[in-house]
């Protein structure tokens, strides 16, 4: 999955990732690599608005405008990360699209995991942790059509390489790398190929028996639940414990006053 050692400069050109692109979900002429650019959110969003298959990717050395959920900037510098999103067609109603997010954040958990052991954990919604401290997140966009999705676009952000300097003072309590995590550094085209092969065969299970499965094996890398929480919604603030997913892939968590309520969107931290 992981090597121990940065390939360096054109580890993620597309002659790099060729041999682990195997055409199932992914293959190399809808594989699109990008030194630099804005987001690749945007830039698969534009190529799905163009058409493009389901499993088109595209990939960045360098974001010069990530973005993160709820607007937030998502620190981008070359050589150092992964950073790429891709275009999905499901046949799902909108309301699913948010499972997409949590099937990537067990993709993530359960690739990572191999290395990283209990230190690896998600965080509801779109986060997943190393030793407490973010290394990845998640950011689901979709197009709709009526009733059902056109298309989603998946963007994942990894903090892979470094030891953290070049981020912001505002992240340095919350955020850390894989390898200042983990204590090695990995291979980013190995680390994209292995995820890529386990985001598949997740997302064929889910387009066939739906989020139960996924639910089941969040639920297993959790930070959690059970545990006392802050709940950061649009206009209020609230405190609690988290109970459970839902069948929907929605946090259950019980208030101070002993109502359950159920968490559609909004920010969830341990306290």
């Amino acid at each position: 999955m992981a090597g121990e050692s940065v390939q360096g400069e054109g580890e993620l050109t597309c002659s790099a990732m060729g041999p682990y692109l195997d055409g199932e979900l992914f293959a190399l002429d809808r594989y699109h690599f990008l030194e630099s650019t804005g987001s690749t959110n945007t830039e698969a969003s534009r190529l799905a608005e163009a058409g493009a298959e389901e499993g088109s990717l595209v990939v960045a050395d360098q974001q010069i405008a990530g973005r993160g959920r709820l607007g937030r900037l998502w620190v981008s510098p070359a050589g150092l990360n992964l950073y790429f999103s891709m275009v999905l067609r499901p046949a799902i109603p909108p309301g699913q699209a948010s499972q997409l997010t949590l099937l990537a954040g067990v993709a993530l958990a359960e690739v990572l995991g191999q290395v990283g052991g209990e230190e690896v954990c998600l965080k509801w919604p779109n986060d997943l942790l190393v030793g407490g401290l973010k290394v990845a997140g998640v950011l689901t966009e979709m197009a709709v059509r009526g009733d059902r999705v056109r298309h989603v676009v998946l963007g994942i952000g990894i903090n892979v390489n470094g030891d953290g300097r070049h981020f912001p003072p505002e992240l340095l309590p919350i955020a850390t790398t894989l390898e200042r995590g983990l204590g090695r550094s990995f291979s980013r085209s190995l680390l994209l190929a292995g995820f890529l092969r386990v985001f598949c065969r997740w997302y064929r299970r889910f387009l066939a028996e739906g989020f139960s499965p996924v639910r089941e094996a969040w639920l297993g890398f959790a930070s959690v639940i059970g545990r006392s929480v802050a709940v950061n919604l649009a206009s209020s603030r609230f405190q609690g414990e988290a109970l459970d997913l839902d069948a929907e892939g929605y946090l259950l968590v019980r208030d101070e006053a002993g109502t359950v309520r159920r968490v559609v969107a909004g920010d969830v931290s341990l306290i």
